[in-house]
């Protein structure tokens, strides 16, 4: 059944274009079988526009979401016709009517981003190597690791592609300093250059405002668009930034690339250490190889005097990676260097790459070099 209160319901007073007008634009892309439109069937949840750039966002019924999936190109030409528009990006969300039975899921999946899906094919053709950095539990600094080692990476000569798969809390395009929305060309996405690598990140398709508010199913279509509907190119390797735990995600991103190994980050407590065992569990069962383990936040090295405390323990991930025979990456400390390359946008290794933190994650990243470069050799 479709949202009635679309057309009587307001834009905030800040957007772009009155409601109306947005109505009017996506009426005109029906299917001219069904007479189904985006107009007709849709809620807008919000809309922006950024240097010429467009982004809406619809709820629709999601046992639609196929069908007017496939309207989004036809109505994205048709917004890019308001002014001061250049590229329209329209992002569905699909909600079932409160006691609604479930419904099958549809052949091509959810496609929260829109557009049309491609025609089959290998996923990531050209992609040597993907690499996951996960973490059992958030707040360990898997982010700033995976953002920092895959710049390591790139500085070592290997050309790197960056892939932020946390849905729910995407930041790496903050992290590297990326600003706008990424072109399309061709129907496909084009990852954004920074830092001697590429990057694509949910976190430069939506408004930051925006909460993503997405069951298992739209996380995981979203994650199989930014797989599939990127121009990924031909990287020597994919390094993959997977949000907190072992849920959908993770069993997205096994189920449709094949691994060359996943990195786990930890900090050096217990109660950290509990959650990394179970993300090494996770991709063991699964047979995916565990290039070792991080140990993160290792210890506080004071700024004014050189010296180091140990506010979280220390060698804690040092230990388990032997217990469970596991490689030992290294210990990166907790500098305020670290938090404020974070905000800033350029990577630890490039601002300060001969501080602590630098050092770190540069001989982190040529462990892993000389691992891919050597798989590659075998």
């Amino acid at each position: 059944m479709p949202f009635r209160n679309y057309r009587t319901r307001p834009l905030a007073q800040n957007a772009p274009f009155p409601t109306d007008e947005i109505t009017r634009l996506l009426d005109m892309a029906r299917d001219p079988a069904t007479g189904l439109s985006l107009a007709a069937e849709g809620q807008v949840q919000s809309c922006s526009l950024d240097n010429g750039r467009l982004l809406l966002t619809l709820a629709i019924p999601r046992d639609k979401a196929e069908a007017l999936s496939a309207l989004c190109p036809a109505a994205s030409r048709q917004l890019e016709t308001l002014p001061g528009v250049t590229v329209a990006t329209i992002m569905l969300t699909a909600h079932r009517p409160a006691g609604a039975p479930k419904q099958a899921a549809q052949p091509q999946g959810h496609r929260p981003l829109g557009g049309t899906a491609p025609t089959e094919g290998p996923l990531l053709p050209g992609v040597k190597a993907v690499i996951a950095v996960a973490s059992g539990k958030g707040g360990v600094g898997k982010s700033t690791t995976a953002v920092n080692l895959a710049v390591g990476l790139g500085m070592e000569g290997l050309k790197v592609g960056l892939l932020d798969a946390d849905i729910h809390g995407p930041s790496l395009h903050r992290m590297l300093g990326m600003q706008g929305k990424p072109e399309v060309v061709d129907g496909r996405l084009q990852p954004v250059q920074a830092w001697g690598i590429t990057a694509m990140s949910l976190g430069m398709l939506v408004d930051e405002k925006a909460a993503m508010i997405w069951r298992g199913p739209m996380v995981m279509g979203a994650v199989n668009q930014l797989l599939g509907d990127v121009d990924w190119g031909t990287p020597d390797v994919l390094v993959v930034d997977l949000p907190p735990g072992t849920g959908d995600v993770q069993l997205s991103l096994i189920q449709k690339t094949s691994l060359a190994g996943a990195v786990i980050v930890s900090t050096p407590q217990d109660i950290a250490l509990i959650d990394a065992r179970r993300a090494v569990s996770m991709f063991e069962k699964v047979h995916v190889p565990v290039l070792g383990l991080i140990e993160n936040m290792s210890y506080f090295c004071c700024p004014n005097c050189g010296h180091t405390t140990e506010l979280f323990g220390h060698g804690g991930a040092r230990q388990e990676a032997e217990a469970m025979d596991v490689p030992f990456l290294g210990e990166v400390p907790l500098l305020a260097d670290i938090r404020a390359s974070g905000d800033s946008g350029v990577p630890v290794v490039i601002g300060a790459p001969d501080s602590e933190g630098g050092r770190a994650w540069r001989k982190i990243a040529h462990t892993l070099a000389r691992s891919l470069r050597a798989g590659r050799k075998a």
